[in-house]
């Protein structure tokens, strides 16, 4: 064979060789995933660990800071114990690429899970980092979180409030009152943000916080005092990190011995920020 034979021949074969000739890997891999997906829903505590490394690294979707080591990881997921959890998965995209004894895992979810309120459907946008250790693939690495499409729908539906969460608002929405009624500037700048916009009864016009902080040092130079608050009926609407709270409301003044009664109804929103309600807006109506 002269050497333009063998150069053609050696051009040909390379041609023919697979680009990528590791469909035993991928095989490997996706299946190890799905045990991991079967370990959730079946419960299977021994098998999460076992499907993870030791020094594992990542992100669940609630984190807040890094999960390292699988003793953290399965304190994060509860270790696929209780009541409550994933009943059920597909996948909607799946790619690997490979790096020696390393993988780069991207795919997409869909599952369904079972919380207090009843079934939910969420899509998850999950990166896992494989590492090949005596012979067998294992997860040492992942970052799990809510595709835009789940985020989408979580900040559009109305959520239910915690009991913790719900007290803690309805405690701020009646400090911003008393705050306005006893003129405690710095109580209101910190419940009442800069971006606040109010509608208040009788105005034409619309608020902001510096007029909330007028008003209140307006009242308190008038000499009337808050004798009663009281909301006799309330009712919540929460969407992502906002609250709407609708709410009738009854107020005494007392003034040189006489008692006034105001009553009427109104619209705050309240926006949890930085772990605390504040009040960046409301709609007020006086019936009397």
């Amino acid at each position: 064979m002269n050497r333009l034979a063998l150069v053609l021949f050696a051009t040909g074969a390379l041609s023919a060789a697979p680009a990528d000739d590791r469909g035993a890997d991928r095989e490997a891999i996706r299946a190890h995933i799905d045990s991991i997906f079967k370990a959730f829903i079946n419960k299977d505590a021994a098998a999460l660990r076992a499907t993870h490394d030791e020094n594992w690294r990542g992100f669940l979707e609630e984190s807040r800071q890094i999960i390292r080591g699988i003793d953290q990881y399965m304190k994060a997921t509860g270790g696929a114990a209780g009541p409550y959890g994933m009943t059920d998965y597909k996948m909607r995209d799946f790619d690997i690429i490979f790096h020696g004894d390393a993988a780069f895992v991207t795919f997409i979810s869909e599952v369904g899970v079972k919380t207090p309120t009843g079934l939910s459907h969420e899509v998850l946008r999950i990166a896992d980092f494989y590492t090949k250790k005596d012979g067998h693939w294992i997860q040492t690495g992942s970052n799990t979180g809510l595709h835009p499409e789940s985020l989408a729908d979580q900040m559009s539906s109305q959520q239910p409030l915690s009991e913790p969460l719900k007290k803690s608002l309805l405690e701020v929405r009646e400090a911003v009152w008393r705050s306005w009624f006893a003129n405690d500037q710095a109580q209101l700048e910190k419940l009442v943000p800069a971006d606040t916009i109010t509608i208040e009864p009788g105005s034409a016009d619309f608020g902001n916080q510096k007029a909330v902080l007028e008003g209140a040092r307006e009242f308190s130079k008038s000499g009337q005092k808050l004798v009663r608050l009281e909301f006799p009926k309330t009712e919540i609407q929460c969407y992502g990190y906002a609250a709407i709270v609708y709410s009738t409301y009854i107020y005494e003044l007392e003034h040189d011995g006489q008692r006034t009664t105001r009553s009427g109804r109104v619209t705050e929103m309240f926006v949890y920020r930085n772990g605390q309600w504040v009040n960046p807006g409301w709609h007020q109506d006086s019936g009397g």
